[in-house]
């Protein structure tokens, strides 16, 4: 019996030494498959913390944009709200002119505006009550006699309207600078707002 057991002996050795070298290949196979898992792991953690911090900075840039953006609009729309206000007021300070300056300002501004030939001057209701007496004979100085002034009154506010033939163009103080209001808008921001 000595021989078979030594038999035995030897291929219950090499059984176990065969068990021993697969359970240690499985732990070393399970060991590599966990160290890849983990890195896999990392790696898949790190690049979602990485798009989401950006998608993060991204939407925190744009929320910063957005604020910025109304903050802009609403200082626009209270600028321009100072400037419509400021034209307004001009509006009503020339309306509110004494007669002497008022119709001084109006022969300036006829100055500009009259052109050549025959031509008819409409005032408003109040403005041909007040109009000064030699007020005819300034607009015939500066016209040559060719622009008359009418006796039927105009329905604006302060101003004229000038009116050759069939074309007429209307002088009152909000359609000139409705007319001019680009350039008048950019001169008062430049005076209320330094730029």
């Amino acid at each position: 019996m000595s021989g078979i057991d030594s038999i035995i002996n030897i291929i219950d050795s090499r059984g176990r030494q065969n068990e021993n070298n697969i359970i240690r290949t499985a732990e070393e196979k399970a060991l590599a498959i966990e160290e890849d898992g983990d890195q896999k792991a990392e790696t898949a953690y790190n690049e979602y913390m990485k798009k989401s911090l950006a998608k993060a900075e991204t939407s925190f840039r744009n929320a910063c944009n957005s604020v910025d953006a109304g903050n802009r609009r609403k200082l626009l729309e209270c600028k321009v709200e100072i400037i419509n206000t400021a034209i307004e007021n001009i509006i009503n300070r020339l309306e509110n002119l004494p007669d002497g300056e008022y119709f001084d300002m109006i022969l300036r501004l006829a100055g500009k505006r009259l052109h050549t030939g025959a031509g008819e001057m409409f005032f408003s209701k109040k403005d041909l009550a007040r109009l000064p007496e030699n007020f005819h004979g300034k607009i015939s100085e500066i016209s040559g006699n060719k622009v008359k002034i009418s006796d039927i009154p105009a329905d604006i506010d302060n101003g004229f309207i000038l009116k050759y033939g069939l074309i007429s163009e209307n002088c009152n103080f909000r359609e000139i600078i409705e007319s001019e209001k680009d350039r008048i808008r950019d001169i008062l921001a430049g005076i209320l707002f330094g730029g």
